[in-house]
């Protein structure tokens, strides 16, 4: 038999017999190897095991420890769960089913609401076809044959009708289930190991309200019961850890579907919260040369038309017709948008006068509200709000200043995300298919955004082709306290804006020349960035940040009075600090103040006020003991940022 020649992922040649698949490939390695062989890649493109290689091709094994494993395992493991329902409940119709991070779904109609006990049994099938080990068995049909294949499954017809005569369709089938599906999967349903149906929902067919609404069922799977209970144990301490749970029993805001969908209404608590948040980041700003500016919630159409957010961002943006008319005119409507950005106000700011290199770089910030509409699906409390504030900058400078600008940048982030003990990593991402702007230009910002991050020892990753159309951007990822990641700041180089807005400055040569502008964030949204924070800490905010510093309880009526007057001593040194006075025993006001995640309760009574302190609780440590008035007030004062 004749034998080609491949190419492993170390650079070395493997000769195998002509006709080898990705599973011989693996065995002529070692029976180790086959034994942990899912899959494989060819050229880059993950296949099956029995998928055939050619002489010179780039061969690579997926094992369960490949980065594309348990994406591999989740979408073969929604496969399983529809053959599950399908034998449960004929008729069934399906919808699309992926893998996601940390899971799968798939979305199904099977004529009734889905049920928790509905989970149970399609749980029960589902371990039923894996000790089964069907095989996962893949053909290419024509796109006649597949219209005939899926007849009885109107919304895979659709997907089936958009593609043309020269697309590739597959089907992957396992027992009597076919599906529609480009894959790879599995070998067969035994190696799915470990699994769990987590929730459901509902979702509308391709995202679309005017569309029927489908039931989506979700899950997870994992290559080992023991990382399975891991990630179970991570989504009950996640759960507890609920910003919208917290988020009410803490006092820090409310939603009311009287005032709309996504649009958080900040109680005491947490309007202290945001604006402890909001000054400490303004005394920051001014200190780096930053100038606060505040701009209109709207705007007339015409401005949104300049920036290009008219026809590109016009179905997430609110629209309304204004009467402008005077008594003596005719009626004239003029159309205006609630600004879902605040960029435009920075530059028209830019323009109210004319610019030198001098005035270069100029760094206009703003805590700016902002109003986007979401789908109401996508919604979720703090995390994805339809309104907003951003903690906005726009930075105009020259192109030699990007660097030294995106550097200082960083050098804010750092200083923030340490404050609030986050780790982080970045991200850049560079130029994508739709783009605007010369190549020079996009070279350059790369680069400078590339040598911003080693001159700060921020490791990076290159995300490529997902920049805005506009220039290429750092994404700061930050890992909480229980492994999650989040997307926070973000710092934007844009050639669109300078260029859409005849943006210019006087040279020294006394010519004209374009601004660089970059768009940059930290917080993000500030409602996204205290809803992390309230998961981070478990609703236990440190110090400095926690809307009510101290509880000050007295044991007596008597001693009211008292705690009152040290209500007032510590307000004045800058403590937020509420006296409980209900008529409750001690124990339920330090309960109370427990719930509450108050930092300190303060005890007082006949032996407080004769030596002039107070009786200390940690919420963490517990009864510190007693210590003089003045020494807590040193604590309070120290904590201010």
């Amino acid at each position: 038999m004749s034998e080609i020649s491949v190419r492993l992922p170390d650079g070395s040649a493997k000769a195998v017999p002509d006709g080898a698949t990705i599973a011989d490939v693996a065995a002529s390695i070692g029976a180790g190897l086959a034994k942990a062989a899912l899959a494989g890649k060819i050229n880059s493109v993950a296949v099956d095991l029995d998928s055939p290689v050619s002489d010179g091709d780039n061969v690579e094994i997926i094992t369960s420890k490949s980065p594309e494993a348990l994406t591999l395992l989740r979408h073969s493991a929604a496969h399983i769960m529809a053959q599950a329902i399908q034998e449960l409940y004929p008729g069934a119709q399906f919808g699309i089913g992926p893998a996601i991070e940390d899971g799968f779904y798939y979305d199904i109609e099977i004529g009734r609401p889905v049920t928790p006990d509905d989970l149970t049994a399609i749980e029960e099938r589902m371990q039923a076809i894996v000790a089964e080990a069907r095989s996962f068995t893949r053909r290419e049909v024509s796109l006649n044959e597949a219209l005939e294949i899926m007849s009885d499954q109107p919304l895979k017809l659709e997907l089936i009708n958009e593609m043309t005569p020269n697309t590739v369709i597959s089907l992957y089938t396992q027992g009597g289930f076919t599906d529609l599906c480009r894959g790879p999967h599995l070998s067969n349903t035994s190696q799915l190991a470990a699994f769990k149906l987590t929730k459901l929902a509902g979702a509308y067919w391709r995202g679309d309200s005017s569309r029927q609404m489908l039931q989506r069922i979700y899950g997870t799977a994992w290559f080992s019961q023991k990382d399975l209970d891991a990630y179970l144990d991570r989504i009950a301490e996640a759960e507890k850890r609920d910003h919208r749970k917290l988020g009410r029993e803490l006092g820090i805001y409310m939603m009311d579907e009287k005032a709309g969908v996504g649009l958080p209404l900040y109680l005491p608590n947490g309007a202290r919260v945001i604006r402890t948040m909001q000054e400490w980041l303004r005394r920051d700003l001014y200190s780096r040369g930053y100038e606060e500016v505040i701009t209109p919630h709207i705007y007339n159409s015409e401005v949104w038309k300049q920036s290009g957010h008219y026809y590109f961002y016009h179905d997430n943006m609110y629209f309304f017709q204004v009467d402008e008319s005077e008594a003596k005119d005719r009626s004239k409507l003029s159309e205006y948008a609630v600004k879902p950005m605040n960029c435009p106000g920075h530059v028209l700011l830019y323009q109210n006068e004319l610019r030198s290199y001098r005035d270069l770089p100029l760094r206009f910030f703003e805590f700016g509200t902002v109003y986007r509409h979401e789908m109401s699906g996508v919604v979720h409390g703090l995390l994805r709000a339809r309104g907003f504030t951003q903690d906005d900058a726009h930075i105009f400078c020259r192109q030699d200043q990007v660097l030294d600008e995106v550097v200082a940048i960083l050098d804010l982030i750092d200083h923030i995300m340490t404050t609030f003990e986050f780790t982080y990593t970045a991200e850049i991402s560079t130029r994508p298919e739709k783009s605007i702007g010369e190549d020079s230009k996009w070279d350059y910002a790369t680069e400078q955004l590339k040598q911003a991050c080693k001159a700060h020892g921020l490791d990076y990753e290159i995300n490529e082709g997902d920049g805005a159309f506009y220039g290429p951007k750092i994404d700061i990822k930050v890992k909480d306290a229980i492994g999650r990641t989040w997307q926070c700041s973000t710092v934007q180089v844009d050639f669109n804006f300078p260029e859409r807005f005849n943006l210019t400055y006087r040279t020294a040569e006394n010519g004209e020349d374009q601004p660089w502008m970059l768009h940059r964030a930290i917080f993000g949204s500030i409602e996204r960035f205290l809803g992390i924070l309230i998961e981070h800490y478990a609703g236990a905010l440190p110090l400095w940040l926690a809307p009510v510093q101290a509880a000050i309880i007295p044991i007596a009526d008597r001693h009211i009075d008292f705690a009152m007057q040290l209500k007032q001593t510590f307000t004045a040194c800058g403590g937020r600090v509420e006296v409980y006075n209900q008529n409750e025993p001690m124990r339920v006001k330090i309960a109370k103040a427990q719930q509450q995640q108050v930092p300190y309760m303060l005890v007082v009574g006949d032996k407080e006020i004769e030596e002039q302190s107070v009786g200390v609780r940690d919420r963490r440590e517990g009864d510190l003991g007693s210590m003089p008035i003045a020494s807590f007030a040193k604590i309070l004062e120290d904590a201010r940022l």
